[in-house]
């Protein structure tokens, strides 16, 4: 008497399908679908989503301000639900790829801390794939900035990349060979909290003197609040523009008035592209990458801030003068790497589950087919017509 060996339901492939993802991620691109994702960016201060398509353009973009990280996590994750569904009111979204600024787990669920944001162990990927009809991914957040910059980007065409986001702190990637190295634990690349500075500036992370207190847009911002908060000559131009109130001063508002040429605001963007430099020479004595990408929000900057990270680095790398240099690069992606990584990494998921999906359809119309040839041989036996 034939069996059904197939009947058997074994664990829920959606589950199987986001624990495999991202093993062979070069080669799943010639296979991932053609279609529109959803990426979400998680920073200390913002969340940006966006509709990206498989070349990488962006269809559409919603941001708004990360919630207070006093709050549940909770209410970080009804933001990123709220902006998913106001997305796809409009499109025709398959998947869903959220970068955090965060260490994720190698399973690429939990993010297990979030120096920023109040996440410790929290099992992201589960909780808003639980809420939304799409299944997840969850990455590092400068691990789905490298990615867009390798695919897209000014990363395009190397082998071996090494990615710095300059934001809130400090996030860092690796690239080889068209995978990104995560490391055993998931965590690699938190480039930012090494230190550089033995019992320097207290981190949120819990240690001192990491490298994203000297190199990041909390320090640039540290340091002019600080001058001007001593009513410092040489910060009258921006005590001006902020007609006195110090917490009104922002990145953005330093790399404006640098642009005009203030003074002290071109000082502080060379500081941070030096200590940008003189970090990027120690990577490279470990991992000797052929290029690094320069991303995230301060590196809007451009050429204030890398021209001194170029000059110091070449002061700072070992060896220097008997060895090749590596091409430091400014993201060509801007502050939409993060989102269109995220996304473009979805859509990777989005392929194994439509064919886990598929696998499922054709499994039940086999044992359909073998239930209806099972009906008829009994009603033949018996001999109904």
């Amino acid at each position: 008497m034939s069996t059904y060996r197939d009947l058997a339901h074994r664990g829920s492939a959606r589950a199987t399908v986001l624990r495999t993802v991202g093993t062979r991620e070069r080669r799943s691109l010639l296979t991932a679908p053609r279609v529109n994702t959803v990426g979400i960016d998680i920073g200390g201060t913002k969340v940006m989503a966006g509709v990206v398509d498989p070349d990488g353009n962006i269809l559409e973009t919603l941001r708004t301000e990360t919630p207070d990280k006093s709050k549940s996590p909770r209410v970080v994750e009804d933001t990123i639900v709220e902006l998913v569904l106001d997305l796809s009111d409009r499109h025709d979204v398959h998947a869903v790829g959220i970068g955090a600024a965060g260490w994720v787990d190698a399973d690429r669920n939990r993010v297990l801390f979030a120096p920023h944001l109040s996440w410790r162990n929290e099992p992201l990927r589960d909780r808003i794939s639980g809420r939304l009809a799409v299944p997840v991914m969850v990455d590092n957040d400068a691990n789905t900035a490298a990615w867009a910059e390798w695919r897209f980007g000014a990363g395009r065409g190397e082998d071996h990349l090494v990615m710095i986001t300059l934001g809130t702190g400090i996030g860092g990637a690796i690239l080889e060979d068209g995978q990104v190295k995560r490391g055993k634990f998931g965590v690699a690349g938190e480039f930012g909290h090494m230190q550089v500075v033995p019992g320097g500036h207290r981190c949120p992370c819990g240690n001192r003197g990491c490298w994203e207190q000297y190199s990041s847009g909390n320090a640039l911002v540290r340091e002019a609040r600080e001058l001007a908060a001593a009513d410092s000559p040489v910060a009258y131009g921006i005590i001006d523009r902020v007609k006195g109130n110090v917490p009104d001063i922002t990145g953005p508002l330093i790399t404006e008035l640098a642009r005009e040429g203030d003074a002290m605001c071109v000082e502080l963007l060379q500081d941070i592209g030096q200590w940008l430099g003189v970090g990027i020479a120690n990577l490279a004595a470990a991992l000797d990458p052929s290029c690094f990408v320069i991303g995230g929000g301060v590196s809007a900057a451009d050429d204030l801030l890398i021209g001194p990270a170029r000059d110091a680095f070449r002061r700072h790398l070992t060896g220097r003068g008997y060895r090749p240099e590596a091409r430091i690069a400014r993201a060509q992606l801007g502050p939409e790497a993060g989102m269109v990584g995220a996304a473009d990494l979805a859509r990777l998921v989005a392929r194994r589950f439509r064919r886990a999906n598929r696998r499922r359809v054709e499994r039940h119309e086999r044992y359909e087919r073998f239930a209806e040839a099972r009906r008829t041989d009994d009603r033949t036996s018996q001999g109904t017509p």
